[in-house]
């Protein structure tokens, strides 16, 4: 989905140590990165803000229809991700700004100084480069410690949720992050085994923690409890539902606002929100005339785009999504 705003005004709004980080030589594929940047539509001199760096496949794309007199402004917490974009900008054909930041927190900064991006854009979860760390520990393919942490400067990990977490509080989070239907057995098994201190440990405790039958086939049974726990680790949905309305109140008229989602949880909240700045008059239907006197923020501009998208080291994952909103329309 991607959709156009309206001229109406926006409603009122064990512990791991340091991880020495990858920089890897390896071939960076953005996801969807053709058909974000036909949604997003960028032009010669306008501003762009890259909300998820991370490898700065989509960035390379908007920079060079940005051009020289284009700035883009580009996000990412994970201090490897500064490492990559230097080696970005140095080469970039606009004007380039990193801010080394949670996504929402970098949107906040942007607001309070005033910009007005013509367009902001996220890839939301994990990138494939984070994965490909393996000592970084987002990966049940690899044995590596519980870390897990996307800013390796914060404190809490992986490790610290495993081993600290009460046992109901463990469940909770992987059914509501990661949907797990096995939480409560999988929880009681990890907090049996405690302490554990690797990927490895904990892939065994989640298989020992589910009926045998479910650990095969519908991909591998540890999936959804790494999801959990890196969502659990980053505060990643938290930080998503801060974001949107900032980045959507940062917009003039005729901007744009993309977000490629993974899973269903990023997905549900990019719609939901996308849903409600494309609603009108909700006067009941028994009224002749509106008089509530709501317009539509946004309008519809595409349907959404799919594809697969490889994740943890497990083979392509189905349902990879790009919704692409726009403010603008008078």
């Amino acid at each position: 989905m991607a959709l156009r705003a309206q001229a109406s005004p926006v409603a009122s709004s064990p512990t791991v140590g340091s991880a020495t980080l990858s920089l890897m030589a390896i071939e960076h594929k953005p996801v969807l990165a053709p058909e974000l940047v036909d949604l997003l539509a960028p032009e010669p001199g306008q501003l762009a803000v890259d909300c998820t760096f991370g490898g700065g496949g989509h960035a390379g794309l908007v920079a060079a229809a940005l051009g020289p007199a284009g700035t883009l402004v580009c996000i990412d917490r994970d201090p490897a991700a500064e490492a990559r974009y230097e080696e970005f900008a140095a080469t970039a054909t606009c004007e380039t700004r990193f801010l080394g930041a949670d996504f929402a927190a970098g949107l906040r900064t942007l607001h309070g100084e005033g910009i007005r991006p013509d367009m902001v854009y996220m890839d939301l979860g994990m990138s494939s480069m984070q994965v490909d760390a393996w000592e970084r520990g987002f990966s049940y393919s690899y044995d590596a410690p519980l870390d897990m942490r996307m800013d390796t400067r914060q404190q809490l990990s992986a490790a610290d949720i495993v081993n600290e977490w009460p046992e109901a509080r463990l469940a909770q989070a992987l059914r509501r992050f990661g949907e797990e239907r096995y939480a409560g057995g999988i929880a009681r098994e990890i907090g049996r085994r405690r302490p554990l201190s690797t990927t490895s440990e904990l892939v065994d405790a989640i298989k020992a923690g589910m009926p045998a039958s479910a650990r095969f086939g519908g991909g591998h049974p540890a999936k959804r409890t790494f999801q959990a726990i890196r969502i659990a680790v980053n505060g990643e949905l938290d930080s998503l539902e801060d974001a949107l309305p900032t980045a959507w109140g940062m917009l003039p008229i005729g901007g744009r606002l993309g977000a490629i989602s993974f899973h269903s949880l990023e997905d549900r909240r990019v719609k939901q929100f996308l849903a409600e700045r494309a609603k009108g008059c909700v006067c009941p239907p028994e009224l002749p005339v509106c008089v509530c006197g709501r317009e539509p923020e946004a309008e519809p501009l595409t349907r959404r785009a799919d594809s697969d998208r490889d994740q943890l080291g497990g083979g392509p994952a189905p349902g990879c999504r790009a919704r692409c909103p726009g403010r603008g329309g008078t």
